[in-house]
């Protein structure tokens, strides 16, 4: 078995069934005897080129403000009706043919105009909490505007914003973005190029709100998804547990915070 690994290099799943062993048993076999992934060796001479996983290096700032995570989530916008999740690909395309957009003329004759939902946000590194807006584009203006009203919004519950981490989009590295942030004594730190994992916090905040809210039950149409957002936040940060957070919500984490939501 670990002949055929290091002379064929084969995984687990090929052993076994060249073998007519069980997969588990095989991988438990390799383990056993040291044999490295076949991702951490090099493909042409087997050479390791990684002895273990990658350590993965979490942070979390000591206080609320001290820097706050901004990113854009693009959804595309249900069709009147409900789409594809609700009645299927076919039903779903109809639909979305059908569907008309005021104020937003085709392009194409035939072709669905529906577009996409911007959805703006800004999570406190120290408490998860989420201040969200779903907006029409993502335009430097608007993403500006909405930073003015997130940076109000965190003041309001007593939230100093120290800095600011965005990704290298051109809304962020515009000067009309930049001089909000110097206004207000805030530094604007920048993530990796290709490595969204350094704004990870806002990152989940995506992953949830799709599970839990863009994706979490069949809309008939993209108002009744917006009408259900307000609640969902409501939720997010104030009721639901956090494992990162040993199971209190953001709110616990904000000082004079309990009750507050706007």
């Amino acid at each position: 078995m670990v002949g055929l690994r290091v002379s064929r290099r084969w995984g687990p799943a090929r052993i076994g069934f060249h073998l007519g062993l069980n997969v588990s048993t095989v991988h438990r076999i390799l383990t056993r005897y040291g044999c490295l992934r076949l991702s951490w060796t090099d493909p042409a001479t087997g050479v390791a080129v990684r002895a273990r996983r990658r350590e993965v290096r979490r942070y979390e700032r000591q206080a609320p403000g001290d820097l706050i995570h901004v990113d854009i989530k693009k959804l595309g916008r249900i069709p009147d009706g409900g789409g594809h999740r609700v009645h299927g690909r076919a039903q779903g395309s109809r639909n979305s043919s059908a569907h008309r957009e005021p104020g937003r003329p085709r392009k194409v004759h035939g072709r669905p105009n529906l577009g996409y939902a911007f959805l703006h946000h800004a999570v406190d590194d120290h408490s998860r909490y989420a201040y969200s807006e779903i907006l029409g584009d993502e335009k430097k203006e608007t993403a500006t505007a909405f930073m003015t009203r997130a940076l109000a919004h965190f003041a309001s519950i007593g939230v100093t914003t120290a800095r600011v981490m965005t990704d290298n989009g051109s809304c962020y590295r515009s000067r009309l973005f930049r001089d909000l942030l110097a206004d207000n004594g805030i530094k604007h730190k920048w993530t990796r190029p290709y490595r969204p994992q350094t704004n990870g916090k806002v990152e989940r905040f995506n992953r949830t709100l799709q599970e839990e809210w863009a994706y979490a039950r069949p809309y008939l149409s993209e108002s009744e998804r917006v009408a259900a957002f307000p609640e969902f936040l409501r939720i997010y940060n104030h009721e639901r547990g956090h494992t990162a957070l040993a199971g209190n919500s953001p709110a616990d984490r904000v000082p004079n915070l309990a009750g507050q939501y706007s």
